[in-house]
């Protein structure tokens, strides 16, 4: 279908274009509403706003507290912050009851719907083509194709904008040994992002296989487990890790996610932050503590007349290759990494708990490729505005939402920074700080530098070693 693009009058080009409309652009657009000043426009190729919906198991929650909304960390009177959508729900009183500091996911995704669907600005069914950078009007083209509900082409349009916000989210991973056996309709091998798409299916299979340790992968475990009889469980947990770990979760250990430490990685040396970024896994991979409470009670429970569970749980081990079993079972080659063992497993159905990777940006920034700036392993540079690093004859500023990890460090997908990092991006681009933000977040300092102005109480006798020291 060729449609005629729908081009908008000359001078009215946006200030903003917001590219994904997933958690981090609508805390964007939530806190860029009441700046009036700015013409924003946000676009979204789904036809509405939905959050990992095949992981709203029932009771699974955030792992973040409900102030990670939307806006509480940088505007606490914003209309768009959790107590406010429970206020229009008339729903106040029985949360203050309840006593959830962590709101289910279920309730969470609700909340961003409330928000997509009262929040101006909004463009859903809208995918976006491609973008280019204007030399002449030095403004980004952005071409889009309108979409109808059956996801067809409806009409072609493009906007023109002098800033841009990448929030394209991440899409779910997928092994190579495994990935002919997902994309086989008749074998039962699915991501954990379409678990509750396929739950019937999964629970109905003789063995299950459940591979991942992180947090999915144990609230998948530990769902599947509770649907399977007494003694005829059949049900096994692989993971690569060398052992189902609990998230870490001090208090000071959660200071990893404050902006003190997002400036404080940014600012060390790209080297540093490629071997230090692996390191820190259980930070956000790993468990946390009342799911593998409740796994190991559930697991317990089972053996109260005598007896194991026909459950196997073992880490330490990695998917060599796997293959068909006549057409609807699945054979698994399995190597345990310390005992440098090999053995096979047989089953019937497998979930891939196996996290999610950043979407690649070059084939929707083709256009602006010439302009890039890029590290020694190919990937984008970004500023400490989450900007991309770009020719300085681009004068718009392209900013990027959880893309940065590699820049930015473990905090870049964590629910707990979106304000902070959305009100930074709205300061960089209007220049007139509507959201003064905190110096200091964290009571660790991050090095032997301050990466903030110093408080006035704050020790000044800290002084940074060099090597004739």
């Amino acid at each position: 279908m060729t449609l005629p693009p729908q081009h908008l009058p000359e001078g009215q080009p946006h200030d903003l274009v917001g590219v994904g409309i997933g958690p981090f652009n609508l805390s964007l657009a939530a806190l860029a509403h009441p700046l009036t000043q700015l013409r924003t426009a946000f676009y979204e190729q789904r036809p509405a706003f939905h959050w990992h919906p095949g992981l709203l198991i029932d009771d699974a929650t955030l792992q973040v507290p409900f102030l990670a909304d939307l806006v509480t960390l940088a505007e606490p009177a914003s209309p768009w912050s959790f107590l406010s959508y429970l206020k229009a729900r008339e729903r106040l009183y029985p949360f203050y009851f309840a006593e959830h500091f962590h709101i289910r996911r279920t309730e969470y995704d609700a909340y961003c719907r409330w928000v997509s669907e009262n929040l101006p600005g909004l463009h859903f069914a809208h995918q976006i083509d491609s973008i280019r950078w204007n030399t002449r009007r030095a403004l980004f083209e952005v071409d889009y194709t309108q979409l109808d509900t059956d996801g067809e082409a409806r009409a072609l349009g493009r906007t023109h904008t002098r800033n841009l916000a990448l929030g394209v989210g991440t899409e779910p991973h997928i092994p190579e040994p495994l990935k002919p056996l997902a994309e086989a309709p008749t074998v039962p091998v699915v991501h954990s992002a379409q678990y509750l798409d396929n739950r019937e299916r999964l629970i109905s299979a003789h063995h299950i296989t459940v591979i991942g340790a992180g947090q999915s992968g144990a609230e998948i475990f530990l769902d599947l487990l509770r649907a399977r009889p007494e003694g005829q469980e059949k049900i096994t947990w692989l993971a690569r890790t060398e052992a189902f770990a609990p998230m870490e979760y001090s208090k000071l250990g959660l200071e990893h996610f404050t902006p003190d430490y997002t400036r404080y990685f940014h600012q060390l040396p790209e080297s540093v932050r490629d071997t230090l970024a692996p390191q820190q896994w259980q930070l956000h991979k790993g468990i946390d503590a009342d799911t593998i409470a409740a796994i190991h009670d559930e697991l317990y429970r089972r053996t109260q007349h005598g007896g194991w569970p026909d459950a196997v749980l073992t880490p330490g081990v990695t998917v060599r290759t796997a293959g068909r079993v006549a057409t609807t079972r699945v054979e698994l080659h399995l190597e345990h990494t310390q005992q440098g063992t090999r053995s096979r497993l047989t089953t019937d159905a497998v979930v891939l708990a196996t996290g999610y990777r950043e979407r690649p940006l070059d084939t929707m920034l083709a256009g602006l490729d010439p302009y890039m700036r890029r590290d020694t392993s190919q990937r984008p540079r970004i500023d400490d505005h989450y900007r991309l690093v770009l020719d300085p004859t681009v004068t718009g500023a392209v900013y990027v939402q959880n893309a940065e990890r590699h820049t930015h460090g473990v905090g870049a997908p964590d629910l707990g920074l979106s304000a902070w990092r959305s009100a930074t991006i709205l300061n960089s681009l209007t220049g007139t700080n509507p959201y003064p933000l905190p110096n200091r977040t964290a009571f660790t300092t991050f090095g032997l530098t301050h990466p903030h102005p110093p408080h006035p109480h704050d020790r000044t006798d800290l002084i940074p070693l060099t090597e004739s020291t």
